[in-house]
């Protein structure tokens, strides 16, 4: 039978054995993840919205933005000009919505980031310390769970300066106690485990437990819910952007609603002006709901997700 080691020869680091096993596992991953139609559906999504995005500058030109430089008339329909019609300030809303991809695309990576981060951390120590501090830290998260997290990003967007940092922060510490009671209870299985002991018999101290052993067989989950925060982070930016709570000097899909609704085009029934970030919205959390449903479906076969 050839071995990892008869592959890369007798002369290799075990450094390089772990990254040539991360490749493998990764290209396992991948043959496996583009079996399944529905992720691949929302992954295609997700690429084209990210390369629209990072083209605005190129597509639009910054100086859509301005209200000063408006192209068109206030709130004109859709026409060959401006296929999705102006805003009550003349501006392409074309144009608006390449730049809103930008903003809530941010958002919605950095908010998930930093929601994940810290329940990663919460649910680790947690579940591998156990004794009085997991008893805080875990009555602390159902605190959090208890408590609308609308009400908690809405509450401090309010105390906080208004800016794209306040919006991340806002959502990034309201949405993490889901992810540390997931990450907990995983790490109470590993830690369950007989390798686990033979570390500390060996002398493996707390560090090395969770960072070499606990953490990588957490991770996979973690990344399966970092995908389902993503969208999360999204729709809860455009909650606060809708309820005024957002930046008023960056353009975001949020944003964009907020002006329909100051400037009426819900009873004017200009359906140019909501219909399109509010569908942009929905389409990017439920590409990111599909590329994590499927994420987790690969990395966990009992869930037996449809392909």
């Amino acid at each position: 039978m050839t071995t990892s080691t008869d592959v890369l020869g007798p002369g290799s680091s075990p450094r390089s054995l772990a990254w040539t096993r991360r490749r493998r596992a990764a290209a396992r991953f991948w043959a496996q993840y583009r079996t399944h139609r529905a992720g691949m559906v929302g992954l295609a999504v997700l690429v084209v919205i990210a390369v629209l995005a990072l083209a605005a500058p190129l597509l639009a030109g910054a100086e859509s933005k301005s209200v000063t430089e408006a192209p068109g008339g206030p709130m004109e329909s859709p026409s060959a000009q401006f296929p999705l019609g102006t805003d009550q300030f003349g501006r392409n809303l074309l144009a608006l919505l390449l730049w809103g991809a930008r903003v809530s695309l941010t958002v919605g990576l950095l908010a998930a980031f930093l929601s994940v981060a810290i329940g990663t951390l919460v649910g680790v120590t947690a579940g591998h310390f156990k004794g009085w501090y997991g008893a805080v830290a875990m009555r602390v998260t159902d605190w959090f769970l208890v408590m609308p997290t609308l009400v908690l990003a809405i509450a401090l967007a309010t105390v906080l300066s208004r800016s794209l940092w306040t919006t991340v922060l806002a959502i990034g510490v309201t949405t993490w106690p889901t992810t540390a009671r997931l990450v907990r209870a995983q790490t109470l299985s590993v830690e369950s485990r007989p390798y686990i002991e033979r570390s500390r018999a060996l002398g493996g101290g707390h560090g090395h437990v969770m960072s070499r052993h606990v953490l990588p067989n957490v991770m996979p989950m973690v990344l399966a819910q970092a995908t389902l925060a993503i969208s999360t982070a999204i729709l809860t930016e455009a909650t606060l952007a809708f309820l005024g709570l957002g930046d008023p000097t960056i353009v975001s899909w949020g944003g964009l609603l907020q002006d329909a609704r100051e400037a009426g085009a819900v009873s004017s029934g200009d359906w140019w002006y909501l219909a399109p970030p509010g569908l942009a919205i929905a389409v990017v959390a439920l590409a990111f709901t599909l590329c994590g449903r499927t994420i987790e479906s690969v990395l966990n076969p009992k869930l037996g997700v449809e392909r």
